[in-house]
């Protein structure tokens, strides 16, 4: 049975400031410091983060026409999943796919994992926090270099640290599902 997208959206959040919240003195994988962390994957690879994580970025692309969703290792990993088998749960089937940070040095020497992106196809890349936006930036610049279209980005929380911003310089708008004002409330 499922929930209405507002529900699903306020557990999630629930979840998150739960579960993935801290304050303190943190390092930033921007480099930058904060007196809070958000470990978005404490969410998301639970079962029910995972679901309702799911549930309301596919309802955030129900009006795209896109060919598949995928992100940047290791903040899209758990998010792809969820998407796909919900998905396919749904009767919508979505291909997902994953931008490793350097191509593998063996087999195929493959950057981008899933089913295969044609040319010319149209994406929605997501991640689970975007700060500067930079693991998005990599993962557009890697798409574009496919000729991939590159619809929108969405993240679970943006922290509100230039990500729009940078995301803009290509076009590619941002959405997320929270603000980090929202945590800091």
């Amino acid at each position: 049975m499922h929930t209405s997208i507002a529900h699903d959206k306020s557990e999630l959040f629930r979840l998150l400031k739960t579960r993935a919240f801290s304050k303190g003195k943190f390092i930033l994988s921007s480099g930058k410091e904060s007196n809070f962390y958000l470990d978005a994957r404490l969410v998301t690879l639970s079962a029910p983060g995972a679901y309702l994580t799911a549930r309301v970025m596919l309802d955030m692309v129900k009006d795209d026409h896109l060919d598949a969703i995928g992100g940047p290792t290791l903040g899209a990993d758990p998010m792809v999943g969820a998407i796909a088998s919900l998905s396919y749960q749904e009767g919508i089937s979505i291909n997902t796919f994953i931008i490793r940070k350097q191509p593998k040095a063996h087999g195929k020497q493959q950057q981008v994992e899933g089913p295969l992106l044609k040319e010319g196809a149209s994406v929605v890349i997501i991640d689970d926090v975007a700060t500067t936006g930079k693991a998005f930036v990599e993962s557009i610049e890697v798409l574009q270099k496919m000729n991939i279209k590159i619809i929108k980005a969405i993240c679970v929380i943006d922290r509100g640290e230039g990500a729009t911003e940078a995301l803009a310089k290509f076009n590619v708008p941002l959405e997320s599902i929270f603000t980090i004002a929202e945590f800091l409330k």
